[in-house]
């Protein structure tokens, strides 16, 4: 048995405790902040409110599922899951608001509405989809991404094609719909993904699969549940949560980390998972020989976007609206070349207000609503009071406008959350919020390596390395890395052995 240490309570920290410490090591995991759950933390307000500070989307279930099941237990163990119908709104316009509804048929009925043949091409669409997702769920993303070997599989070689990982999903998108809603529809996964659509590849149309036809769910009690879960399932193996944790230094003798500087205090370990910003352990822990990347391989790298977030809490019901809603009703073009290409904050926003009291009565008090409204913006940029605010009310002029009535008279509650919040709480590079974008150049092999080239026993998880942003692409991250430093450590004891 190892002692090993984990740094960062994210999703892929717990999920690599829970593997490390189902294995029989002792597993100790070192947070910073005073919660666990990294970005999918929970705020708890005073007067009642529970505000998912983070992730908010609950799809690809089965990734979850696997989870569990790969520790004897399943999801509903730990929390209740209610699907969402319609699955969220996107609004194009005053009086223009496209209700994307859960069941599949009626989505095609939809889409043959808007663009005469549209339904046969979105099955075919999906068809394709499925095969991408199915395929990668099953064959890509739970490798490491050491080495071309490890894709050297025929029946995978023979569908390189199929998964379309050199075409372009702008292009891709476009050759099956022509109406401007359909096309942002089919898109706007991608905006959170980290590139423009033109510069993704068209691989990611599994995305639309995941969203449009295996469904959005919604965790009762929110995501903060889906954490608690994970960590129950750690601790009951024997992983222990440390708070208030800070990692300090890693201490590395003859190419091995032999321990962790905990506020000031030595912990010595076998092995070390790297769950918190791979950038932040990189020019921050380590030494510079022994870094596998310098400032201009980060500085040349494409991130996903930033946000600024708002948490309100509203004294009021509010009918018209729904648990989620994507405001579309400017161009995505000009917002995404805000982000990627010529970063700045941006001259007409599109913005997404999620309101889960519309599914679950215990995030808020009774006849009052919870509101988050999030902004993608690009990552780096100035962060201040006042530019939160000026945005904070353009958002909010759209939503009344949307939902015909006031907000900002009742609300009792607010606070935001930015760039400088993202670099403060989880040391974020230059603030960014979803990790690295999934750009062709940034796929697979090509992302920052999971394992440390000069320190024999530090591997690294989460959204900067394989397979990349969002939340069950963290929970598999922290599988392999579990997987690759158990792989290691077993080849040490059977050295040590012989």
């Amino acid at each position: 048995m190892a002692r090993i240490g984990v740094i960062g309570s994210g999703f892929s920290g717990i999920s690599a405790a829970a593997y490390l410490s189902a294995a029989g090591h002792e597993v100790h995991v070192f947070e910073k902040n005073s919660t666990i759950g990294g970005r999918a933390r929970q705020l708890k307000t005073d007067n009642g409110y529970v505000f998912d500070m983070g992730p908010s989307w609950y799809w690809m279930p089965g990734v979850f599922e696997r989870f569990f099941q790969d520790f004897g237990s399943k999801v509903s163990d730990f929390y209740s899951l209610k699907l969402l119908d319609p699955s969220f709104d996107v609004v194009f316009g005053e009086k223009d608001t496209m209700h994307v509804p859960e069941n599949f048929e009626q989505l095609c009925a939809l889409f043959e509405s808007i663009e005469a043949g549209s339904a046969e091409k979105l099955k075919l669409f999906m068809q394709e989809a499925e095969y991408k997702y199915k395929t990668g769920i099953d064959n890509l993303v739970y490798k490491p991404g050491l080495s071309l070997t490890e894709f050297a599989d025929m029946e995978l070689i023979r569908g390189v094609f199929r998964l379309q990982v050199f075409s372009s999903f702008s292009k891709h998108v476009r050759s099956f719909f022509q109406h401007p809603k359909l096309i942002a529809l089919m898109e706007f996964p991608v905006l959170f993904l980290g590139a423009m659509p033109q510069d993704t590849p068209a691989l990611y149309s599994l995305m639309n699969y995941a969203g449009l036809k295996l469904g959005t769910w919604y965790p009762e009690g929110g995501f903060g549940k889906v954490v608690e879960g994970m960590a129950a399932v750690a601790s009951k193996h024997g992983a222990v949560f440390h708070l208030n944790a800070d990692v300090q230094h890693i201490h590395v003798e003859e190419g091995e980390a032999k321990s962790l500087l905990v506020n000031g205090v030595a912990e010595h370990f076998d092995g070390i998972i790297a769950a918190a910003d791979y950038h932040h352990v990189e020019s921050k822990l380590l030494p510079k020989a022994l870094r596998n990347y310098d400032e201009k391989y980060w500085d040349k790298k494409t991130f996903a976007p930033s946000c600024l977030i708002f948490y309100i809490g509203v004294k009021k019901r509010i009918d018209a609206l729904q648990h989620h809603t994507l405001f579309f009703d400017e161009s995505l073009d000009e917002h995404a070349v805000e982000i990627y290409k010529q970063p700045q904050w941006p001259a007409k926003p599109l913005f997404y207000v999620c309101c889960p009291s519309k599914s679950d009565n215990t995030v808020a008090p009774d006849g009052h609503e919870n509101i988050f409204l999030l902004m993608p913006i690009a990552p780096g940029l100035e962060d201040s009071e006042a530019m939160r605010e000026k945005y904070f009310h353009i958002m909010m002029e759209r939503l009344e406008k949307q939902v015909g009535e006031t907000i900002r008279d009742v609300i009792d509650y607010k606070q935001s959350y930015c760039v400088a919040d993202f670099i403060t709480d989880y040391n974020s590079y230059k603030g960014n919020a979803y990790g690295l974008a999934n750009t062709l150049m940034q796929t697979a092999i090509l992302k920052p390596k999971i394992k440390n080239k000069a320190v024999s026993n530090l591997f690294y998880t989460g959204q900067l390395t394989v397979p990349g942003p969002g939340v069950p692409p963290s929970i598999i991250s922290g599988k392999i890395a579990a997987e690759q430093l158990t792989k290691h450590l077993n080849t040490i004891a059977h050295e040590i052995a012989i």
